[in-house]
């Protein structure tokens, strides 16, 4: 999927799109986690769609419920929702900050190609 280190920098106009990519992989990852939380509220809750979206994006940016459950199995659902909205949170921010990351380190490692080359051809002169 990304360059090798023997491979050129990926121009600027392809890592964009390969940054956009990644940030929709990521807004689709948080619409489905948004949904999941959503409707495990309409059906363990029995609220309107509009409150439980509320509620699931209210839990999802880390604010908390804003209704919170009445029944034991909506409590369980949202305690085990909010365990998992932190993994989503961890790889969502992996997922955006994956070719970000490797874009750093693949710059790093032509750089120093470049001077392992000069190092060694005047050592050998």
């Amino acid at each position: 999927m990304y360059e090798s280190k023997d491979q050129p920098l990926l121009p600027a106009r392809h890592f964009r799109r390969r940054m956009l990519k990644h940030i929709s992989y990521a807004c689709l990852l948080m619409l489905l986690t948004l949904f999941v939380g959503a409707a495990g509220y309409v059906i363990l809750e029995e609220v309107h769609w509009h409150d439980a979206f509320l509620n699931a994006a209210l839990i999802v940016g880390g604010i908390g419920p804003y209704i919170f459950p009445k029944t034991a199995l909506g409590k369980l659902f949202f305690a085990a929702y909010g365990l998992v909205v932190g993994l989503v949170f961890v790889t969502t921010l992996g997922i955006i900050l994956a070719p970000l990351a490797h874009r750093l380190i693949h710059r790093f490692h032509l750089d120093d190609d470049g001077d392992d080359d000069s190092s060694s051809a005047s050592a050998n002169a």
